[in-house]
């Protein structure tokens, strides 16, 4: 196979059972249990109406404004995938349109995230499959390539693998490792918990708030004296 035009298997894929414990889970509080070290960018915004993102990774690494092997990505595509390209972030071209969005709703396609552009946008909110994209623009693609499938690609410093788990809702991006899913799931379900226990006091009006004093006092803050 040749570099930049190479088409890979992935060599693990996430059960459907983890994505699932996955998607029922804020993208904020799996950030909070990865050591908020990982996101896909501030640049990655939805263009659907509503609903979360949560899927298995299919990757893409293209040419900017050129959608051959994204086309060949969807046609490849499992139901419950979740096609990510990396096409550097340029919002000259779309990678995709109202009429590849229809053919990846039939292939069963969970989602996009698509570092570059989109058009038609009126149809990604009609259909509301989740779909991440860098910005909007009228003008079409190329299909010439270069490009390659279930390679390992960046988005923003993010590294996705092949078979990875994808997560998004309003809040941005997360991309799971497959390698230490169990591990984060049960660090994001804790957290879980415990946040619906701090909402119960706050409701209540018993959460204690000595650890701002405290956090303060321990960086040598002044104190207005009575």
């Amino acid at each position: 196979m040749s570099i930049g035009f190479r088409i890979c298997n992935r060599q693990q894929v996430a059960e459907k059972s983890l994505v699932e414990a996955f998607s029922k889970l804020p993208v904020a509080n799996v950030s909070d249990a990865m050591a908020r070290m990982t996101a896909g960018g501030a640049t990655l915004r939805p263009m659907h109406a509503s609903g979360n993102l949560a899927g298995v990774a299919i990757t893409v690494k293209s040419r900017p404004g050129d959608n051959l092997m994204l086309h060949k990505a969807i046609d490849m595509a499992q139901d419950g995938d979740v096609i990510v390209v990396d096409a550097g972030g340029d919002l000259t071209n779309a990678l995709m349109g109202e009429l590849m969005l229809a053919y990846a709703i039939k292939k069963g396609v969970a989602g996009f995230v698509l570092n570059g552009a989109i058009r038609d946008l009126d149809a990604f909110v009609e259909t509301n499959l989740p779909t991440f994209a860098a910005g909007v623009t009228h003008r079409g693609p190329y299909k010439d390539g270069p490009g390659e499938i279930n390679v390992p690609i960046s988005l923003d410093g993010m590294v996705i693998e092949p078979g990875d788990i994808i997560l998004g809702d309003a809040d941005g991006l997360l991309c799971v490792p497959l390698a230490d899913a169990e591990e984060i799931l049960a660090k994001t379900q804790a957290k879980q918990d415990a946040e619906v226990v701090q909402m119960k006091k706050i409701s209540e009006g018993t959460n204690d708030r000595t650890w701002v004093d405290a956090a303060l006092k321990e960086r040598g803050c002044q104190f207005p004296t009575d």
